[in-house]
């Protein structure tokens, strides 16, 4: 057995933080490293000491840009510029959301990065096929269905497993990148993932967004002194306005770029992120559960080639990912059975009034999240044909009343394939625990081609876990499983088990008509995830919205649970009163989902959109704007 190395004492400062007081403005070519202006956007060198002054941050959030030459949307500036600059240099949509992703993992650290796992969905123009590959990370082969109980048989608390090596799943980001650019780019990783060192060495302006996720997060943080290190550096968040610098993120880059992604699956990397994982460094008098990752472990992940789910909405054909992703099932039953409902009553989505919108939606997506729930995991025999089959949504449309909300928990079905007029389903259980972080970007380019991206490391921060010397974040995806069946006597397909990827609720869809690409779409936020690509789907083809304005709109979120998540503009006034009427039960929340878009507008020529307030706002650029 590898002995591991002592610790490394702690380097304080290691992580530059300064004052910025001034900036110049510059762009972000693969070529050329960039320099930015302070929020106010005034030129000038930079003020006080702390190295060469930040990449990009001259660069406006704008939530709708359109024009041609190609197309990305993203959370972040100065990673959708990344993405940008491949684009106007010649790469094609595979190159671009492999760069903007790795450039994410610098911005938005506690969100996404080389420690976690996404889904890819591509299209290719050419030929009209969509592919997808399923980079989710994976539970180490020691893990049975009990790794979570206690010796009781009770589950372990969810907050003490989070913060712990036990929740640490085999990262499959960097073996998604690696594949993705194999099969569809047309450029070398190492190039790809230049701008995010540069970006990681130099430095980024913090804003209120990242200021807020550390500060929610400094007491984990703290337990763990190379997260604090990082990211606490003079032991409290970056204030906003500052420059938050992560050179050991830039070494990790560095290796992955010069080593290739073996560094993580066979060598030093991987050392690192499994002693880490098997014995995380915590502060004196802290305890966390061990982990059980082997180095035998990362050397048999694998990013996996998978067909997409496919299903018909309003003639069109929607692509999302299968299994172990249970977002494109669900988003696909949503869609089929308000389909449904609009037979049922004779009246269209389109034409019905904003309550009765609203209340169809809910109980389309609570009833699909009774389905999702009970049959959908990484396991053989999931039914997804049938789970997305318009028979199956046209049988459980039956439970639908207009005037009135279904009880819940909505029982779940039976996609047997065998559909009468009406089935009262089978009791469902609860919600599982479920992250709400997670990162979305969209990407188009010149010739049509299209990646529709969604990583993660689960929730905000994931596990809390720094890797010593390498400055990335490890994920807590592995809480993504139920730590013990959710329905008493029914067996469920996503209790944990050697190898198994978890569950998720992640959904990058990607929407074909006749003429070809129409809409790249998805979102971050956990399970709220499916409700919130639904919801733009609907808004942009049932209520008449264009991309922007659909990502714009108010949402709810009704995840068959006693109650459903409605954001102010929902939950109040007189959306609210209505619903309220009706059954709904409603609880307010800020915001919902954080998502991002792209509509073909014709030939080259597209509307890329993301967020205008919700995470702080989206960052949405084409290469060539009106």
């Amino acid at each position: 057995m590898e002995t591991r190395p002592a610790p490394r004492p702690s380097r304080r400062g290691r992580v530059l933080v300064v004052a910025l007081a001034s900036a110049v403005a510059g762009g972000l070519a693969l070529g050329t490293p960039a320099v930015a202006g302070p929020p106010d956007g005034r030129g000038g060198p930079p003020a006080g000491r702390g190295g060469p002054p930040p990449v990009g941050h001259d660069l406006p959030k704008v939530a709708v840009m359109t024009g041609s030459g190609g197309a990305v949307s993203s959370v972040d500036a100065v990673a959708s510029q990344v993405g940008i600059d491949v684009l106007a240099a010649g790469g094609n949509a595979t190159d671009a959301a492999i760069a903007t992703t790795a450039a994410l993992g610098v911005t938005e650290p506690y969100s996404t990065g080389i420690g976690g796992g996404g889904f890819f969905v591509h299209y290719d123009a050419a030929s009209g096929t969509v592919e997808t590959i399923d980079g989710r990370e994976t539970a180490p082969m020691s893990y049975g269905e009990d790794v979570f109980l206690d010796a009781d048989g009770e589950p372990l608390p969810f907050r003490d497993v989070v913060g712990s090596g036990l929740s640490v799943g085999v990262p499959g980001t960097p073996a998604t990148w690696e594949r993705a650019a194999e099969r569809w780019g047309t450029q070398r990783l190492s190039t790809l993932l230049k701008p995010a060192e540069r970006l990681a060495r130099r430095g980024f302006v913090v804003d209120a967004t990242f200021h807020d996720q550390t500060a929610a997060n400094a007491e984990r943080f703290s337990l763990f002194p190379e997260t604090a290190d990082v990211f606490l550096p003079g032991g409290a968040p970056p204030e906003v306005g500052t420059v938050f610098r992560n050179p050991d993120l830039a070494r990790a880059y560095r290796e992955l770029r010069t080593r290739g992604v073996e560094s993580l699956y066979e060598g030093r990397l991987g050392r690192a992120v499994v002693a880490e994982v098997q014995d995380p460094t915590t502060v004196a008098g802290a305890e966390v559960f061990h982990g059980r990752m082997t180095r035998a472990d990362l050397a048999t992940y694998e990013a996996l080639d998978k067909e997409p789910v496919h299903s018909r909405f309003r003639g069109r054909d929607v692509y999302g990912m299968p299994v172990p992703s249970s977002g494109g099932i669900t988003v696909a039953e949503i869609l089929n059975l308000v389909e449904a409902y609009d037979e049922r009553t004779g009246e269209p989505m389109s034409d019905v009034d904003d309550v009765q919108y609203l209340h169809r939606f809910s109980e389309a997506s609570a009833t699909a999240f009774a389905d999702r729930n009970r049959y959908i995991g990484d396991v053989p025999g999931v039914p997804a044909e049938e789970l997305v089959s318009q028979g199956f949504a046209d049988e459980r449309s039956c439970l639908f009343d207009a005037r009135s909300t279904l009880p819940r928990p909505v029982p779940f079905g039976s996609p047997d394939g065998d559909y009468a007029d009406c089935d009262g389903g089978s009791p469902a259980g609860v919600l599982p625990h479920e992250g709400m972080s997670t990162t979305h970007l969209s990407v188009v380019d010149r010739w049509g081609n299209a990646v529709s991206y969604t990583s993660t490391i689960e929730q905000t921060g994931g596990s809390g876990i720094t890797v010593p010397g390498w400055g990335f974040l490890l994920n807590n995806e592995l809480t993504d499983f139920e730590f013990e069946p959710i329905t008493e006597g029914v067996p469920h397909p996503n209790l944990p088990g050697p190898g198994k990827r978890p569950r998720s609720s992640m959904a990058p869809t990607v929407v074909v008509g006749d003429g070809g690409l129409e809409l790249v779409a998805g979102s971050p936020g956990g399970s709220t995830i499916i409700t919130t690509v639904a919801q733009v789907l609907l808004g942009h083809y049932d209520r008449g919205l264009d991309v922007g304005d659909a990502i714009a709109a108010p949402r709810l979120s009704s995840r068959n649970g006693s109650s459903e998540s409605a954001e102010p503009a929902v939950a109040g006034g007189p959306l609210g009163a209505g619903l309220t009427a009706l059954g709904h039960r409603l609880s307010s929340t800020d915001e919902i989902g954080a998502a991002t878009g792209i509509a073909v507008l014709g030939p080259d020529r597209y509307s890329a959109a993301a967020e205008p307030t919700r995470r702080g706002g989206g960052s949405a650029m084409v290469v060539r704007p009106e």
